[in-house]
């Protein structure tokens, strides 16, 4: 008589997501009621401007349909490339195409959005998702280096680029600064259900037999034609009148000659950094010694746990909490170190380990927001785009160096890569905590010292 082994698949309870939801919303109904400034959240106030309440709609709406665009790759990437024939090498290659493309365009497209204006690095950001898209629909084997590579300056565009064309369309129309910040946490939780919102749609368009891997293809062209159409209809932007050695000057006077910045900088880095590597390696660590799970479920919980860290952030700009966002942002880092040490060292079941990378996630929802916020006291808004795609250059690097030595020719573990990031991270922490003593003097006193 034969004996039957029954093999279970893992799968997160459907207690969680309901968890995940009743926290967010617990969380943004609730902060109205317990702010000491009594004052509700900019998605609910009906006390401000309607000029301001319109221009912040239009703006998430337009930021909500690029992370779209953004998460159909994110998500999808692989199954597109498995659907064309390329294996486990060539996928690989393509990651490090991207990234090297990042690292060496990066800086140049910052600096290229503080000159020309930031719009039209957004209208270039649509450019390039609706190329990719009319690429894969006509050609039945697409490139995967023009693919890669475009695709990579896109994400390079998308980090930094709307936020500091939101900073500069915010000054400009002289709305008030709290109201900055709520925009904020807003555009970090709205991304996080974007990028649920596209594995949704993927999932049903291939569900539903529209030409399988080519549909996400043919969503991202709908959405960037519309993207396209919303950002030339808008008013033209007045580009800086400074010459690129004009430029150059001041950027060296105000960005390298702050320290400030280098901290704020470093910690963005170590950020970046730190959740290049979780995407790249939790799926295989998840999956270790043949454990069987359904990782597409897990991806929601991920990003709900970004949403519910997202929506403490205006607890702490409020002064609900007794707490100093610097000193918030320290305890956040270093939450992140203990966590990514303890995935990377200690063998852990499923449960345990999703926990944790939900963990991991709402620090990162945390932290995001309050960074910008970092980034608005003490980068000069001219200087924005430049210093933020600079920041990333040793991230991007340090990924790219990452990707070679520890998949092409498998010098370094998983475990160390994690462990990389885990100093990173600590790294950050220490630069917070630093930054925190510097902050406490005015910034014109800090340049003439």
């Amino acid at each position: 008589m034969g004996v039957t082994i029954e093999s279970s698949v893992w799968e997160p309870n459907l207690f969680t997501y309901v968890f995940l939801f009743f926290s967010c919303c617990f969380s943004i109904f609730l902060f109205p009621y317990v702010s000491i400034s009594n004052r509700t959240s900019t998605l609910f106030d009906h006390g401000i401007s309607s000029s301001f309440l319109r221009f912040q709609r239009k703006f998430l709406l337009l930021y909500s349909l690029s992370s779209v665009m953004e998460g159909l790759w994110l998500a999808f990437g692989e199954f597109e490339l498995a659907s064309y024939g390329y294996g486990r090498e060539q996928m690989l290659s393509s990651l490090c195409y991207g990234y090297a493309a990042a690292l060496f365009a990066g800086p140049f497209l910052g600096v290229l959005s503080d000159l020309i204006g930031h719009k039209k690095l957004c209208l270039f950001f649509c450019v390039l998702h609706f190329f990719v898209g009319i690429w894969k629909r006509v050609s039945e084997n697409p490139s995967i280096f023009v693919t890669s590579i475009c695709l990579s300056l896109a994400n390079t565009i998308f980090s930094f680029s709307f936020e500091t064309w939101l900073v500069t369309l915010h000054e400009k129309q002289g709305h008030r600064q709290d109201s900055l910040n709520d925009t904020f946490w807003l555009m970090t939780f709205f991304e996080s259900v974007s990028f649920i919102a596209s594995q949704m749609f993927g999932n049903w368009l291939i569900g539903n037999n529209m030409k399988g891997s080519n549909a996400p293809s043919t969503a991202t062209i709908f959405l960037a034609t519309i993207c396209i159409t919303s950002l030339t209809r808008g008013g033209a932007e007045i580009p800086q009148t400074k010459t690129f050695q004009d430029y150059c000057m001041s950027f060296y006077a105000y960005i390298f000659g702050d320290k400030r910045i280098w901290l704020l900088g470093w910690a963005q880095a170590c950020l970046h950094f730190s959740i290049g590597i979780f995407w790249i390696l939790w799926a295989p660590t998840v999956v270790a010694d043949g454990r069987e799970v359904h990782l597409g479920l897990m991806y929601p919980c991920f990003l709900g746990s970004r949403m519910i860290g997202s929506t403490v952030f205006p607890w702490l700009t409020s002064g609900s909490l007794p707490v100093r966002l610097e000193d918030c942002l320290v305890y956040a880092y270093i939450i992140l170190g203990i966590v990514l040490s303890i995935i990377a060292y200690d063998y852990q079941e499923i449960g345990f380990l999703v926990t944790l990378f939900c963990l991991f996630h709402a620090c990162v929802g945390l932290i995001l927001p309050s960074l910008a916020r970092l980034r608005t006291m003490y980068v000069p808004n001219e200087f924005r785009g430049g210093m933020m795609s600079l920041s990333l250059v040793p991230a991007n690097a340090a990924i790219l160096l990452s990707l070679v030595q520890g998949g092409y020719y498998r010098n370094v573990g998983n475990a160390v890569l994690m462990a990389f990031g885990v100093l990173g991270l600590l790294s950050a922490a220490f630069c917070m905590h630093v930054l925190k003593q510097f902050g406490k003097q005015p910034y014109h006193n800090w340049h003439k010292q």
